[in-house]
């Protein structure tokens, strides 16, 4: 058997399994660092990991997203690619996020096919989440949840948005922007499949025990 034959399949959540921390990694150009800090996010229980680095080159990019897809493969969890659908079909990763700027949903899902996780940012619009399920999304996001670090100017997406989504939407709701372990559990309350951090969880003294953290939320908030 070939290297090529011998790569795992895609690794795909069902909507019933698309829940709890969704960690978001940090720009990190030490691809060391960066896979030291992602193995002890996912070793706390993180159940996705969404690739984004906004300041790393291409080849920068590959590189460290080939690394992390072997963590995830070993954790059997989803990689997902934010925002770059070239490198997420040059890995093989198993998801593509797309934001407003971003190709269509239709475009990516032509290019990737059925079994790739296709999530899209939907802000503080149901609308868009609306229209994204039609165009064949696998889950939406809202945010900014709470007033976030990472894009502090960023428009904020209330309570009330994500309980209107658990009734109108049958795709996970990911909410993201400020979520810390302190305000986390009034979003999952809200109806939030999973929730998405960056700061809270890969600035965290301890990251391992803030996925802990983060994860054991959602088994106080069983469905």
């Amino acid at each position: 058997m070939n290297q090529a034959q011998a790569k795992p399949e895609h690794c795909v959540v069902s909507h019933r399994e698309f829940r709890g921390l969704y960690a978001v990694t940090p720009d990190e150009h030490d691809i060391g660092l960066l896979t030291r800090k992602v193995r002890k996010a996912l070793a706390g229980g993180a159940r996705i990991l969404q690739y984004r680095n906004k300041s790393a080159n291409a080849a920068q990019r590959l590189e460290q997203g080939a690394a992390l897809l072997a963590l995830c493969r070993e954790a059997r969890i989803p990689l997902v690619i934010n925002d770059d659908l070239d490198l997420a079909r040059a890995i093989r990763a198993d998801g593509l996020h797309l934001g407003r700027d971003d190709i269509s949903i239709a475009v990516a899902r032509a290019q990737l096919g059925k079994d790739w996780l296709l999530g899209v940012s939907c802000y503080d619009r149901l609308e868009l989440a609306l229209a994204a399920r039609e165009a064949g999304a696998d889950y939406v996001a809202f945010g900014s949840a709470f007033p976030s670090a990472t894009k502090p100017g960023a428009t904020r997406a209330p309570l009330s948005l994500y309980r209107e989504a658990r009734a109108r939407l049958d795709l996970p709701v990911v909410a993201i922007g400020g979520i810390t372990t302190e305000n986390a559990q009034t979003v999952i309350e809200a109806g939030a499949d999973a929730i998405a951090v960056i700061s809270a969880l890969f600035e965290a003294p301890d990251i391992e025990a803030a996925a802990r953290s983060f994860s054991r939320l959602f088994d106080k908030n069983k469905p």
